[in-house]
């Protein structure tokens, strides 16, 4: 059972198999029968790309106006996977005007999956997730955020594509983000992240050509914000991914091809450097604030408390960790190195093969799979085209990093978003150039692959009921709320407790909020946690019963 979640990283998806060969068929046929309307379509986008801010506006706008119009649908969605409380616990604390959160008294009932207890209460998580989804909690609440930040996306990755393409296919680039991502994906139902990732992505992407052309201080200091970003929301993969950028403008200013050194310092260097030391004392201010120390992070923290076996290839397997919970042990000394790192550590050519292949299909699943699988058909144009030659050798590069880390998810390669659609685009020129027997096959099968996509755009939900009786302990923290009073609820686990549906999150004022969520530990009295809370109303919830119930807590009889 505990596996499913690697399988659902693989398995193929045979209903968007189905509707996409629907799609595309009537979409072949329909361009040739209608070439004027297709075409009149497309003069009116050429038109319109002209005005390239319009259209980052525009583009934005539309992210939002098209998944609030889905809500009938696709309501706004409820966290059930770890990361996603955790990354709500940093929203709530940071709405609430602090960067971290005192440790609790009764922290061993509240402890639980990617939550520091000490030396502070808080996510282990950067900061950039959490900040997002704080604005949205101060708007009205957390998913706002995420609608927010997708929208965001949409417009920087239409923006970084402005300054690979001419505009009308930069236009046409940021359509597909949206129609691919912004509508259906576990980016915009859920609260992991990736939007924001993925903007700080585009700004580096988008600024490495306008610096080359132009050398504006204002691009070194839109590269400079977006490896900001990168650093508060995927540091590891974004350093990754952007010292092939670094490298490029490096040997772009030592070969002379561009300013003088002078110029390149005072352009450049200058104002990048600026903004870079402006996001590491941020950095180090708020880790200090959550582990006492300014180059220590909350993840580190928590990787050093947590997991024998390490997360990142160069580290080292120490003796395992023992808890007071089950779920944790579980977890930590069985679902992680039995499961999660077999399939993820790179310590033979086998596993480093096995791994590269499942993280790429993991992320072509997610932004390609299975519309835009045909402009793989394109491969050997695009590998032998110049203006291709960086995308690609930083997509390579980018895998190769990632395979130092033994756990994969779409959200961890966001940064490689802007990246990946410049390469769907070109992939789109090329065909456009296609004939056969004098004919514009490759005009048919582009737009047969752009209308495809707009008719799937719903139906990529991505991770979707992985673990849904996740959706029960919202039900039941629904109900508790609409009490009158506040609510103690002690979640008691069976010992066939699957670790990864975790029911005990909380907000970041424990003793203030309406509802608290705690764990019953077999072998450690509960008296001291009902004292502390002795003016709440105690209940009882067992996740493992079909269905979950909420219960009135009775004290076992003494004798």
């Amino acid at each position: 059972m505990r596996s499913h979640l690697l399988s659902a990283l693989v398995r193929i998806p045979q209903h968007s198999s189905i509707l996409f060969l629907i799609f595309f068929s009537a979409a072949w046929f329909a361009s040739q029968l209608f070439p004027d309307a297709f075409a009149a379509v497309e003069l009116f986008g050429s038109r319109l790309a002209e005005r390239k801010r319009l259209c980052v506006f525009l583009l934005a706008t539309t992210a939002i106006v098209l998944r609030l119009g889905l809500l009938w649908v696709s309501p706004v969605p409820s966290p059930g996977i770890h990361d996603e409380f955790s990354y709500l616990l940093a929203a709530d604390t940071f709405a609430h005007g602090r960067l971290t959160n005192p440790p609790h008294p009764m922290a061993v009932y509240f402890d639980t999956f990617h939550v520091n207890q000490q030396p502070t209460y808080m996510s282990i998580y950067p900061p950039a997730q959490g900040a997002a989804l704080a604005l949205g909690e101060l708007l009205g609440h957390p998913w706002i955020g995420v609608l927010l930040s997708v929208s965001a996306m949409t417009g920087a990755v239409l923006w970084a594509l402005q300054g690979w393409f001419p505009s009308r296919w930069a236009l046409l680039g940021g359509i597909l983000v949206l129609l691919r991502i912004a509508i259906s994906s576990y980016w915009i139902n859920g609260y992991w992240g990736g939007a924001v990732a993925a903007i700080g992505g585009a700004f580096v992407f988008g600024a490495l050509p306008r610096i080359m052309r132009s050398c504006r201080a204002r691009d070194a200091v839109i590269l400079g914000l977006g490896t900001g970003i990168l650093a508060n929301s995927r540091p590891f993969e974004g350093f990754v991914f952007c010292l092939p950028v670094f490298a490029v403008l490096v040997a772009w200013v030592y070969r002379r091809q561009g300013p003088s050194w002078r110029t390149a310092a005072r352009q450049i260097l200058v104002p990048f450097s600026a903004v870079m030391l402006l996001c590491v004392l941020f950095m180090g201010y708020y880790n200090f604030r959550i582990t006492g120390h300014p180059s220590v992070f909350p993840y580190v923290v928590n990787v050093r408390s947590h997991f024998a076996i390490p997360q990142l290839a160069w580290g080292k397997t120490v003796a395992p960790f023992h808890f007071q919970n089950a779920q944790f042990e579980d977890y930590y000394n069985h679902w992680w190195p039995k499961i999660a790192w077999v399939y993820g550590r790179p310590d033979s050519f086998g596993h480093i093969a096995l791994a590269l292949g499942l993280d790429a299909w993991t992320f072509i699943r997610f932004v390609a799979y299975p519309e835009f699988l045909v402009v793989a058909l394109a491969a050997p144009w695009i590998l032998r085209d110049r203006r291709m030659r960086f995308p690609v050798a930083q997509s390579v590069f980018c895998f190769a990093g990632f395979l130092l880390v033994a756990w994969f998810q779409p959200h961890y390669g966001a940064p490689l978003t802007a990246t990946t659609f410049a390469l769907i685009v070109q992939g789109l020129r090329h065909f456009r150039h296609w004939r056969f027997y004098g004919r514009r096959f490759g005009a048919h099968l582009s737009r047969a692959v752009v209308v495809s996509a707009f008719f799937l755009s719903p139906f990529h939900p991505y991770l979707v009921a992985i673990l849904p009786r996740m959706d029960y302990r919202q039900r039941i923290s629904d109900l508790a709320d609409s009490m009158p009073g506040n609510e103690l609820i002690v979640v008691r686990y069976s010992t066939e407790h699957d670790p990864l549906q975790e029911w005990v999150y909380n907000a970041a004022d424990i003793d203030h909020a309406k509802v608290v969520w705690a764990r019953e530990i077999p072998g450690v009295p509960l008296q001291p946690l009902l004292n502390y809370f002795h003016d709440r109303h105690v209940w009882i919830v067992e996740p493992d019963d079909d269905p979950p119930r909420l219960l009135p807590y009775a004290a076992p009889a003494t004798h």
